[in-house]
């Protein structure tokens, strides 16, 4: 048999199976926290800028408003954050953590550690990942998000607090269906994430 076609030859194979195991690393210390993955990327979003738009934040996450509105409102109940309309223009509605949003920063680097540990790489195996990763991603121009213009804007997708110093790119993006989450280590993602 010609290798190119076996299944274990198949790039797509190899990041579908690391995407599984990348899912399970995020799923007990998301739990501990009380955190759904999409929550988390959420959260992560408004650690680097406070008070986005639902708008900005919905292209930021890569998320429609039908997708975003129900992840919103559940974060809203579960007082993590809050929306607030304009005074001038009540269309426009921004989101704005709450004091415990905002402290579950204070938690979140260990759920980077838990994960990084789980996949056996080292730090720098990880940021190689990463780096091609992204690459593999930037093949895709039509997957390009807006960038953040806050503290975290030179990272295209949510970064998780503490990246290292020699690779400031966030460990991994989420493609979601509405089945299951699944983690592809990329920053181009082409399905949206859905509130579990």
């Amino acid at each position: 048999m010609d290798a190119d076609l076996r299944l274990d030859a198949q790039l797509c194979f190899a990041l579908y199976a690391a995407s599984r195991a990348t899912t399970a690393a995020y799923r007990e210390p998301l739990a501990e926290l009380g955190l759904t993955y999409p929550q988390y990327l959420a959260l992560l979003a408004l650690w680097e800028e406070d008070g986005q738009t639902v708008t900005g934040l919905g292209a930021r996450l890569r998320l429609d408003s039908g997708t975003l509105s129900p992840l919103l409102k559940r974060m809203e109940t579960g007082g993590l954050l809050e929306r607030r309309r304009g005074r001038e223009d009540e269309r426009r509605v921004t989101v704005h953590l709450t004091a415990a949003g905002d402290r579950l920063r204070e938690r979140a680097p260990d759920v980077q550690r838990r994960v990084l540990e789980a996949s056996g790489l080292t730090p720098e195996e990880m940021a190689t990942l990463r780096r091609l990763a992204r690459r593999i991603g930037a093949a895709d121009p039509g997957t390009t998000a807006p960038r953040a213009t806050g503290p975290g804007a030179t990272a295209p997708v949510p970064t998780v607090p503490g990246p290292t110093p020699a690779d400031p790119t966030p460990p991994l993006a989420t493609q979601h269906t509405s089945e299951r989450t699944t983690h592809y280590p990329t920053q181009h993602a082409t399905h949206h994430p859905t509130e579990e």
